[in-house]
Parts: structure tokens; C-alpha cells; sequence
């Protein structure tokens, strides 16, 4: 007599014939059914518990899954009990609930002070070189989207007062601080953008054409430069926002300023931006708010209630 066929067996059958995935999505629903049998040690999958679903979880994660793939093996497992469930072959879906553990945010790449002053401090007095360490100062010295620095207008600059107007994304417009060397490079470039751009040209950074320099244009001369001046890193235009934002934040630690010149709607994308480790942010936070102080130490002599 044949033994009957699993749950699994019955449930890859249906994806096989009733929902026609293709062999490769088989197969991994295969391995993430075997591989809750194992976990299971052969219980029936109607016996498990979401408490057993979280221990397999936390397994998988001890032996060093990525939580990206344990996010998959938990989706293939739900579907697995959503179909037992509306076959009345168990109680409940014992993934419902589960989540895979979060991957760690990783933090954006920066170069170091060294790295960043030789890379803007280009020794180069032809049109183009001029402009782009215009471009390059400026990204640094204010921390701009390569997007923002190709979007400026001439009138966005006020070299006088050292402030540049930027939009930013959703349309949003900010002020932010020029750095004096950003506009000393400013102050080089202006007479060769007088003489390159188009007399109905509005923008403040231009091509040899005449027209407003490109998003590609400023990615591919940045790689240029940074080969020019020996750095090894793969380096493109926001990396020198990031920059800004790690070498300002680990000089001052002041992090509402850093939000408020990168244009960022919540402080949470500003810290995600930087290097800015959790004990620094504790200080800055014990130095700021009122309820962040030590409490006073409280009197050891006796009252007596309601005097």
C-alpha cells in the first residue's frame, strides 16, 4: 500500500498544476517546505505553533541567514498555511504575525577630510576645470544633490550674503551656507561661465554647449577627478553630501542644523545619512533636553503626606 501523499507533496502539486509557477519558484518552495520539515523534526504542520515559527526563525538567523531571505522563507511558509487553512487541514496560520528580523541600514559611503579636500581642490584653470571645482566645492562646502547643484540658477547664489537658494525634492526650497572656499571657486568660475553660456541660459553651471551641465556629465567628471587625485574609492557627486554631513556632524554634533541644510522632512533620514554613532547622539541629546538631565538627588530626610 502506497503511503498518502505529505501536506508539502499535496500544496507543490497545486502550485504545479493549479497556479503553473515556473520550475525555479518550484523548487524554492520545495526548499523552504523541506527545510520547515527538518526544522519541524517531522511534526505535522498543523501541530506548529507561532512560537515555533519564531524559535525556526531565530535558528535560521543564528546560522546567519540574511534577513532578506529569511523575509522569503517566511512569505513561502504563510502561503504554504494559508492554503492548509482554507482547506480546514489547520487551525490557524502560525506565520501570521512573524516577521523576519530588520536588516541592518547600511551607512552611506564618505570619503575622508583628506580624501574630500584633495578631491575638490582641483589644480586645473581651464573653463571646464574651473567649473567643476565650482561644481565639487559647492557640493561639499553645502551638502547638495548632484540633482541640485545641476538645477541651480545664476540668481540662486548670493555670494554676497554666502548663501545659495536650493529647491529640493517635492518642490521644497531651502537656504543654505556657502563655505569661503566654495565661493572663491564660484568667484573663478563666473567670468568663464559669462563667456560659455547661451545669452537666454538661466543656470549657474553650464557645458561647453552653452546649456545646463548634465546629472551624467557631473558623475562622470567626478570619477575623473577622483582618479586624478589617487582616490581608489568609486566615488560619485553624493558622496560628497555625505561627506558634508559625517565631517559637520563629528566636528559640531549638531544635528537639527545638519537636517535642516541637507533638507531632510525628518531627522530619522538625517541619521541614517551619517556616521554619527548612538553615543554621540546621546550626548547631544543629555546636552539639549530638559529631560534628558541626571535627576536631582532626592532628599533622604522624611515627609509627612499632605505637608
Amino acid at each position: 500500500m502506497s503511503t498518502p501523499p505529505s501536506a508539502l507533496e499535496r500544496y507543490l502539486s497545486h502550485l504545479r498544476t493549479g497556479r503553473r509557477l515556473a520550475a525555479n519558484t518550484l523548487e524554492a518552495y520545495a526548499r523552504d517546505g523541506a527545510l520547515l520539515a527538518t526544522l519541524s523534526s517531522g511534526r505535522e504542520p498543523a501541530a506548529l505553533t507561532s512560537h515555533d515559527i519564531r524559535r525556526f526563525i531565530a535558528t535560521l538567523h543564528g546560522k546567519g541567514q540574511s534577513p532578506r531571505s529569511l523575509a522569503r522563507i517566511l512569505s513561502s511558509w504563510r502561503g504554504f498555511y494559508e492554503w492548509l487553512v482554507r482547506r480546514h487541514e489547520s487551525p490557524a496560520n502560525p506565520c501570521a504575525g512573524v516577521k523576519a528580523p530588520k536588516a541592518a541600514k547600511m551607512l552611506p559611503p564618505t570619503l575622508s577630510p583628506d580624501e574630500a579636500v584633495r578631491l575638490v581642490a582641483i589644480e586645473d584653470v581651464s573653463p571646464m576645470g574651473l567649473r567643476d571645482r565650482a561644481i565639487f566645492e559647492l557640493a561639499y562646502s553645502s551638502g547638495l544633490r548632484v540633482s541640485e547643484l545641476t538645477g541651480l540658477d545664476l540668481e540662486a547664489l548670493d555670494a554676497r550674503s554666502g548663501e545659495v537658494r536650493v529647491t529640493g525634492k517635492g518642490a521644497k526650497t531651502r537656504i543654505v551656507p556657502v563655505g569661503e572656499h566654495a565661493l572663491a571657486a564660484l568667484a573663478a568660475y563666473l567670468p568663464v561661465r559669462t563667456k560659455l553660456a547661451k545669452p537666454e541660459e538661466k543656470a549657474l553651471f553650464v557645458g561647453r554647449s552653452g546649456r545646463r551641465v548634465s546629472v551624467r556629465d557631473v558623475q562622470r567628471r567626478i570619477k575623473r577627478w577622483a582618479a586624478a587625485a589617487g582616490i581608489d574609492t568609486d566615488v560619485h557627486p553624493h558622496m560628497l553630501r555625505h561627506s558634508f554631513a559625517s565631517h559637520v556632524l563629528q566636528s559640531s554634533g549638531d544635528l537639527r542644523a545638519v537636517q535642516e541644510m541637507l533638507g531632510h522632512a525628518s531627522i530619522a533620514s538625517t541619521q541614517v545619512y551619517t556616521h554619527l554613532d548612538f553615543q554621540a547622539l546621546a550626548k547631544v541629546y543629555d546636552a539639549a533636553h530638559p529631560r534628558a538631565k541626571k535627576k536631582p538627588r532626592q532628599s533622604t530626610r522624611r515627609t509627612t503626606p499632605g505637608k
